[in-house]
């Protein structure tokens, strides 16, 4: 078993994929203003974004989604040239993660994590 998708509700597709495809690093065949599908390079998952139609009040508290990046410091800095709003820089955990915080546009919690080789 392994985990295909993860799906995030929005009012504004594409804004949200347009985010994604820019901090992601990446690009997709989608351009629909209702469903697009990013496929996470390497992994066989993808971030889906959709409008199930149901206005959304992105009030979201109970999740955050991590990605494990190459280095999380080039990250960093990519992100900031990008205008993201970085909630908490590069960090080194005590679990032996570094990790950064910021959010996407709908207030959804993203890190950005890698590990000391």
């Amino acid at each position: 078993m392994f985990l295909a998708e993860v799906c995030l509700l929005t009012n504004d597709v594409l804004r949200m994929a347009e985010f994604y495809k820019a901090v992601l690093n990446t690009t997709s065949d989608s351009d629909d203003e209702i469903h697009q599908v990013i496929p996470i390079s390497g992994t066989g998952t993808t971030l889906t974004i959709y409008n199930d139609g149901k206005e959304k009040n992105n009030s979201n508290q109970n999740m955050c989604i991590s990605f494990t990046v190459e280095d999380v410091d080039i990250e960093y800095e990519r992100l900031k040239r990008l205008g993201v709003n970085i909630i908490e820089p590069p960090i080194t955990r005590p679990w032996g993660a570094r990790n950064m915080h910021f959010c996407d546009p709908d207030g959804n919690h993203i890190y950005f994590r890698s590990f000391s080789k």
